[in-house]
């Protein structure tokens, strides 16, 4: 079965994850979603008079003034019949479409990764060109647009209480990995009965490592497919596109995030193949890639990535 969650006052939340809220959708484990999500506080919106379009709930949500602790507008959640802690979500991206004509970027005082070198606010609006799936950036240069989420994943134990959406954890969050657009297929560990799923904190582009706060954010839609997995389980997300395998490491210390990264790949590749693991570890070194994920939402992120051809030619392919 088909649905479609839009985003609005009662099923958005602003800058927060918590175990408790009541899910705004109940969908059964195979059934796909379309989720509708916003992007940007009051004063990341474009002046009325730039002639950019701003959706109507947007203006809506924002008129709650119930933002905190983080910035981010969360859809959901989603619980999915049957699902329970300790259980495996798989959530496979179908598809990912942008909402509006325009993305906003953000530097500020004593934040992104150089917080000396860049001590003036700036904020720009960027157009977006839906058409031909390029943004045009204020010095004229024209990129290609590759739409995902940055903040997305499971509700998090309820004992953990309520939690900033500006942190990357175990249950998803603000993990910002560009590479968990269309067609990824991301794997969460279960921490609540009905997993209940939110997503938001739309990216028109991104580059690994997010370096001076923000990427371009917009309002995204995604149509997302929901699975349940009981044939292995999972202490953190990890994902797998068409070509490739990739886990994640989060953690204050961008080492420790490397090393969390790893040690999951290792984990990941011996479930797979069989190799004991230190093999694995030497396959590590040869053939993956360890790269920096984000350095900007105090929780850095570093996600492995290795080629599924670069596995031995028995390895078992879990999709």
């Amino acid at each position: 079965m088909h649905h479609h969650l839009h985003a609005d006052v009662d099923t958005v939340r602003w800058g927060h994850w918590d175990g408790s809220i009541s899910p705004a959708l109940k969908i059964k484990s195979g059934d796909t979603v379309t989720i509708d999500t916003l992007s940007g506080e009051p004063n990341d919106l474009p002046a009325a008079a730039a002639g950019y379009e701003i959706l109507t709930e947007h203006k809506r949500v924002l008129s709650t003034g119930q933002g905190g602790p983080g910035p981010h507008f969360l859809t959901g959640p989603i619980a999915i019949d049957g699902a329970r802690p300790g259980d495996v979500l798989e959530v496979r991206i179908k598809e990912i479409k942008l909402r509006q004509n325009w993305g906003w970027n953000l530097q500020a005082p004593l934040k992104g990764t150089l917080p000396d070198d860049f001590p003036e606010l700036r904020r720009i609006i960027v157009p977006l060109d839906r058409d031909r799936n390029l943004v045009k950036l204020p010095w004229g240069q024209e990129l290609a647009l590759s739409p995902f989420f940055g903040n997305f994943g499971v509700a998090p134990p309820v004992g953990w209480g309520r939690l900033s959406s500006k942190e990357p954890r175990p249950f998803g969050g603000n993990m910002d990995n560009k590479e968990l657009g269309a067609g990824a297929i991301v794997y969460f560990p279960v921490f609540v009965e009905g997993a209940h799923f939110s997503a938001g904190d739309g990216h028109a582009l991104q580059g690994d490592g997010e370096v001076c706060l923000t990427a371009i954010e917009t309002a995204l839609s995604g149509t997302l497919e929901f699975i349940i997995r009981r044939d292995f389980t999972l202490i953190m997300p990890r994902a797998e596109t068409k070509d490739a395998w990739i886990t994640m490491g989060f953690d204050e210390d961008l080492d420790d995030a490397a090393k969390q990264a790893l040690r999951e790949m290792i984990r990941l590749i011996t479930e797979l193949t069989g190799l004991s693991a230190q093999d694995t570890y030497s396959l590590c070194s040869i053939a993956a890639d360890l790269r920096v994920t984000q350095m900007v939402n105090l929780i850095k992120g570093v996600h492995c990535v290795i080629s599924k051809g670069k596995l031995p030619s028995h390895t078992a392919q879990r999709t």
